[in-house]
């Protein structure tokens, strides 16, 4: 799978994706600050700096992180990332997201993860999620988006420690589902 695109260019009506860059560190640590941001997240201290800046390396290293972008004022508004470390043959994860909380409860969570799964589909068959068990709102935003909870479970004893639960999309619900109707 080596022939994976995992930074695309990636542009929609309401948000632009590109490769996330060092210089982009002061612009999406403003968004990351906000303690709220991770209170339901298993790395729920993910707001301080220290600890965002170790997130921040991960992410740059990862060689799948994304910058999402605001077209409307050309500012950082988030991030997400592509991985392959906890996916299996035919899979690809999208995770690691986060927005800045202006845009919760809109359209931009679901228009992200559309372009975002529209590109991974190009590759692979299935795409996974990885949700901190008790992440009610990352979870629920999963459901939303026609992400199914599978049986598998990962138990991580890193810096978010706890179980995460898998949710996954194929390629041929993602044709029907609700991502691909406005307004979902």
């Amino acid at each position: 799978m080596s022939n994976i695109d995992r930074q695309p260019h990636l542009v929609t009506p309401r948000l632009q994706l590109r490769p996330l860059q060092p210089e982009d560190w002061p612009a999406l640590y403003a968004v990351a600050s906000d303690p709220l941001l991770w209170a339901l997240h298993p790395a729920a201290d993910r707001w301080q700096e220290s600890v965002f800046r170790e997130f921040f390396d991960q992410a740059l290293a990862s060689g799948g992180a994304l910058a999402v972008i605001d077209p409307a004022h050309g500012g950082i508004i988030g991030s997400s990332r592509y991985g392959l470390d906890r996916a299996l043959a035919g899979e690809m994860e999208i995770g690691w997201t986060f927005l800045a909380r202006r845009y919760w409860g809109g359209a931009m969570n679901t228009e992200l993860k559309r372009a975002m799964l529209t590109h991974a589909f190009r590759y692979v068959e299935r795409v996974i999620f990885v949700v901190g068990e008790h992440n009610l709102r990352s979870r629920r935003a999963m459901e939303k988006i026609g992400g199914i909870l599978t049986d598998r479970v990962l138990e991580k004893a890193t810096r978010s420690p706890g179980r995460h639960v898998v949710y996954a999309i194929n390629r041929e619900a993602f044709a029907d589902g609700p991502l691909m109707h406005p307004g979902a």
